[in-house]
This record gives structure tokens, sequence and C-alpha cells, in this order.
């Protein structure tokens, strides 16, 4: 819990004990005023009094009243138009008493106590005047002394308005206070409830967040080890099958039997680097230990020696270390653009051409092959090449890339892969 919040509760606490310690002497006080002024009578009886008996009387039923009223039925003073009657009635045995006996002054008083809790604020201000005119009497020396005098009562009259009225003043502005200060606890209890329901909503929605991004990192985990295998695994073993098919049927050749076999040899060694480094997420090999352009360049020796199909690589512009994931996305676009020419085209030439922008890198593959034709359809996964165009444009479009293929039956296929020049490291 916060330190305003325990403040507000400590507040709150002494705001309630307060009020039962109010309750308390509201329903106490008039029975102690009532018994103070009848043991006066008794023992001190004023003069021009009404008789012992009668006035005993009176204030048995004032003290019946307020017994019914507030003892016996406590919940009745949040009834306002039940409470204005006790409150006649309380305002009748004062001024009855009054008349009887001044002592009862005392009783008298506890008009200005009982007028704020039981009297709606339009009525206060006359409940103040009635009982500042009976207590007035009181002090006057009686009904019958006062009224022979009556203008020192009515110095008297105005001399407890003022002190009453002050009284008064100042009880109405701690009343607004107070509803103040309750409206006001009201409002950070709301606002305490509210924020807890924030809290706990924030807390299923952090959850709802976190297990939503473990699912995300899973998903992009595995699309990331989908499209490594494919460039890495697929292509490798794709290689290592088409040597070992040619050094089957060159068996009886012994060179190029050798030949072919040392070849299967390499790719499966190289195969197994990279899905090394992939299962890592290291960049490939070629990457750590040259520039693009020339990592270009060695791939396209080595396809040319594998698959017996001239290569050429040119690079225009000025060549500048790119974002290690640019550089990988490029390169991974040239080794299945060329594994898509070595299965597909029937090719007898390729060119590869890494062209160095001010914002963008742009690598173009063309062959001469058989091409294809275009349709907004996939191609087909014979020999896993649906996947390769897809996994390749993943590549491109997960750098901020486009790529697009050209191709026609007969015509060759160029295949253009656009990444943003982001900036790398030194070369």
């Amino acid at each position: 819990m916060s330190g305003d919040a325990m403040t507000s509760s400590g507040g709150h606490d002494r705001l309630t004990s307060w009020r039962e310690r109010e309750a308390t002497l509201y329903r106490v006080l008039p029975y102690g005023g009532l018994a103070l002024g009848t043991l006066l009578v008794l023992v001190v009886p004023a003069p021009r009094s009404l008789a012992t008996a009668p006035t005993l009387a009176i204030a048995a039923a004032a003290g019946c009243w307020i017994v019914w009223f507030l003892t016996l039925h406590p919940g009745w003073q949040s009834r306002r138009k039940l409470m204005a009657v006790y409150y006649v009635g309380l305002l009748t045995f004062a001024a009855a008493l009054v008349a009887a006996s001044p002592w009862y002054g005392f009783f008298a008083w506890i008009g200005y106590t009982h007028a704020f809790p039981v009297l709606p604020k339009r009525l206060r201000i006359a409940g103040v005047i009635a009982t500042a005119a009976f207590v007035a009497t009181s002090q006057g020396g009686g009904l019958a002394i006062a009224m022979s005098h009556w203008p020192l009562w009515l110095v008297l009259v105005l001399f407890n308005l003022v002190v009453a009225g002050s009284v008064t003043w100042f009880a109405m502005i701690a009343e607004l206070e107070d509803a103040k200060r309750r409206r006001l606890m009201a409002e950070l209890g709301e606002a305490n409830r509210q924020l807890t329901e924030t809290v706990q909503e924030n807390a299923g929605l952090h959850a709802q967040l976190l297990t939503q991004a473990r699912e995300a990192g899973v998903l992009d985990e595995r699309q990331r080890m989908a499209r490594e295998i494919h460039d890495t695994l697929a292509q490798g073993l794709t290689g290592i099958i088409t040597q070992l098919e040619a050094a089957e049927q060159t068996r009886d050749r012994s060179a190029d039997w050798r030949r072919h076999v040392d070849n299967a040899l390499a790719l499966a060694r190289e195969s197994l680097t990279e899905a090394r480094r992939s299962v890592r997420a290291v960049r490939p090999e070629t990457l750590e230990t040259s520039r693009l352009p020339d990592a270009l360049v060695e791939l396209g020796g080595r396809w040319s020696a594998l698959n017996g199909v001239r290569a050429e690589v040119a690079t225009t512009g000025t060549p500048r270390p790119l974002h290690p994931e640019v550089e990988v996305t490029l390169l991974r676009a040239a080794q299945e653009a060329l594994s898509n020419v070595a299965r597909h085209a029937a090719a007898s030439r390729v060119g590869l051409t890494l062209s160095y922008m001010t914002d963008v890198v742009t690598l173009d593959v063309r062959d001469d092959g058989t091409g294809f034709e275009l349709t907004d359809q996939p191609l087909p996964r014979e020999s896993g090449s649906g996947y390769g165009l897809t996994a390749m444009r993943q590549r491109v479009t997960r750098v901020g890339g486009e790529l697009a293929v050209e191709s026609e039956p007969g015509g060759g296929t160029a295949i253009s892969a656009s990444v943003p020049a982001l900036p790398g490291g030194a070369g």
C-alpha cells in the first residue's frame, strides 16, 4: 500500500472515530441537560416557577420523547421528516420546561446541537433562533421575569444569536468541509478501485503480450531455421546427389568418377559447416572471411566448377560494408537463384550483377535457360523450387527489400533482389 493510501486510511479511521463519539454525545447530552435541570429544580427551586410536580411531569414526558426517538429508534435519524417532528417536539418541551423553571435552560441548549443532525439546512436557522429565545428566557430568570424586563431579554436573545450564529456558521463550514472530505475519500476509493482493476487488466495484458511475443519468437525462429535448412542442407544435399549421380554415370572413367566424388565430399563438408553455423545463427563462412563481392565471385566459381556452366560475376558502383543481415540476404538469394538454374533452367550461361547505389543495393541473376510461364499461383514444389522462391522472397522482405522475377518459356529467367543499403561495420 502506498503512503497516500495509508494516510487516507488513517484519516478515515480518525474521522470514523470522531463521528462515533459525536453520535454518542448526540444521544447522551439531552439526558444530561434534563437531569441537571431537574436536579436544580429539586435542590434550588427558582422563584416564580411552576410547582414541582407538574414540572417533573413535563420533564418525564420530555425524557420519554427523547427515549422514543433517539434511544429506541436510532435508525430514524436518517428519516428527515420524522426527525423534524422530533425536533419540533424537543423545542416544545424545552419551551414548556423553561417556562416552568429557568433551570431547564441547560436542557433548552440542546436545541443548538440537535439542529444540525436532524434538520435540513433551510430549517436550521429557525431552530437556532428558537433555541436562542429559550436560552435567553432562562438566562433572564424565567418567563415571568424575562417578559417584565423584555429589553434585557432582547439583548440576551441577540447575544445568544450572535454566539450561536457564529458557532452555527463555523459548524456549517465544518460540515461542508466534511462533506467535501467524504466526497474526496469516495473519489479516492473509486480511483483506487479503478487503479486496481487497471493493474489487474495490465497484468493480464502483459501476460498475453508475453505469450504472443513468445509464440511470435518461436514462429520467427522456425521460419529462420526453415530458410537456413533450405539454403544449406537442402541445396547441399541436392548438389551431393547430383555429383554422385554423375559419378555413377562415369564410373568407367576413373578421372571423372574421382572428380565427382571429390566434389560430393566437398559439398558435404561445406553443407555440414554451414548447417552448424545456421544453428548458431552465425553468418556464412564466406562472409566472415571475404567482402560480399568477393564472396559472390567465389560462389560463382564453385557453382561453375560443379555444374559445368559459365557464371560471370560483376560489381557496379562503389562496394562498401553493409549490415550483416543485408549481406547474408543477398548471398542466400544468389545461392538460391543459382541452385534453381542448376536444377531447372538447362542454361549455358549465368550472369550475376551486384549494383551499389546511394540508398539501394541490387543483385540481378540472369540465365539463358528454358524459363517458365509466370502466373499468380506459386511455383510447383518439385525439388523444393516453390519453397526456394518463397524463402528468397521472405528473406528479402524481412530486411525491407523487394524481389522481382521475370521469365518466359524459352527466354530465360531474371531475378532481381533490391534491399536497403543499410551500413555495416568496417570492411
